[in-house]
């Protein structure tokens, strides 16, 4: 059985993001299963202490490069990238463990080493120039590979069709029990929170139209936390003209994250394309939380039912899926979206990992 393993996140620690938080989260529970852990991170800045027993070491200047309609936050360091790979070495680990393997530039030394099995996990899902340009590296890289897992069927598909994959599907999974840690507590009025990185294709704009358009009528009034930062944080404010309901928390830890999620009537998911997976819409019915998400095939996948779709990009639409999801709030739909969270626990996703890590063993060969 494996007992040092390495986690590569090509993404800092330090900004808030699903791989990071996915790294993070398996990190713990790896840890508790009496693994030794090292996690390896972009940011040599970065002197926060993270919530995990693993070791956890930075390397290389943070650039924001866009990606995937976003932005990533790495490195593109060479010298990052080598001592990362010696801090790997001298862990000596059982075996290696890349969260998004091409993602420039940290990984990529280590990755080329061929002195521990290699597992792969690939969130993106859809094609662009990071692949179209790039294949041939890609394809070389590849070859690195022992054992492969996607978080989404289109992200299977993706890696498949660009560099000829071939990945296991394994959704990601979180720390299902953390979300009811805190009490759950309702405010007369309602409340509703939007989680993630303040950037377009996250559709924040719909939330805050949708809720200035409910409360201009003058009925029961909502109101709106946006917990999260980014690029389009100024004109979202600026979107909001100083509404007193819409308040912008900035970007939150995972305790934070998880009290609002705690205490908010609904969860609005807005983002209009480049979800792979939802794994926030699972967060908030774990949170006993209604939601309320885009129709997008990541967010559909992850809903499994449990929560009131809309129209991708429409105020309108996301209005009326509020009123309909406020109103018919049950606590036995409840916890049927909570069971159904709970699919994705991630006792179960390390326990589907371990057989990875395996497969990845008796594939490896050391070169002499």
């Amino acid at each position: 059985m494996t007992q040092r393993i390495v986690l590569v996140s090509p993404y800092a620690l330090s900004v808030f993001g699903g791989v990071q938080e996915q790294v993070l989260a398996m990190s713990r529970e790896l840890c508790r299963r009496g693994r030794d852990v090292l996690v390896i991170s972009p940011d040599a800045t970065d002197t926060h202490r993270y919530d995990t027993p693993a070791t956890v070491r930075h390397f290389g200047r943070l650039v924001s490069l866009p990606a995937n309609g976003s932005k990533a936050p790495l490195t593109l360091s060479p010298l990052a990238s080598a001592r990362a790979h010696r801090a790997v070495v001298d862990f000596a680990p059982d075996l290696i463990h890349f969260h998004e393997p091409f993602a420039p530039l940290l990984g990529w030394s280590t990755l080329r080493s061929r002195d521990s099995p290699h597992v792969a996990t690939f969130h993106r899902s859809g094609t662009g120039p990071a692949y179209s340009l790039t294949r041939p590296l890609l394809r070389s890289l590849a070859r690195h590979i022992d054992a492969a897992a996607a978080v989404s069927d289109q992200a299977a598909t993706t890696i498949h069709e660009e560099v000829g994959i071939d990945s296991k599907v394994l959704f990601n999974g979180f720390e299902t029990m953390r979300f009811v840690e805190m009490p759950r507590q309702r405010a007369e009025q309602v409340l509703l929170v939007c989680v993630g990185r303040l950037e377009e294709r996250k559709g924040t704009r719909y939330a805050i139209d949708a809720v200035q358009a409910h409360n201009a009528r003058g009925a029961d009034q909502w109101r709106l936390v946006v917990i999260g930062d980014g690029p389009e944080r100024a004109k979202l404010e600026a979107l909001s003209a100083n509404d007193d309901a819409i308040v912008f928390v900035g970007a939150a830890d995972d305790a934070t994250k998880r009290s609002w999620l705690r205490v908010a009537d609904a969860l609005i998911a807005p983002a209009t394309r480049g979800e792979s997976f939802g794994l926030v819409l699972l967060e908030a019915m774990a949170s006993e939380t209604v939601v309320v998400a885009s129709d997008i095939p990541g967010y559909r996948e992850a809903a499994g039912g449990h929560a009131t779709l809309f129209e991708p990009a429409n105020g309108v639409s996301l209005e009326r899926a509020l009123v309909t999801a406020l109103a018919g709030e049950s606590e036995a739909a409840l916890m049927a979206a909570r069971r159904h969270a709970e699919r994705w626990s991630m006792v179960h996703l390390i326990d589907d990992y371990e057989a990875l890590y395996e497969l990845a063993r008796s594939r490896f060969v050391e070169p002499r």
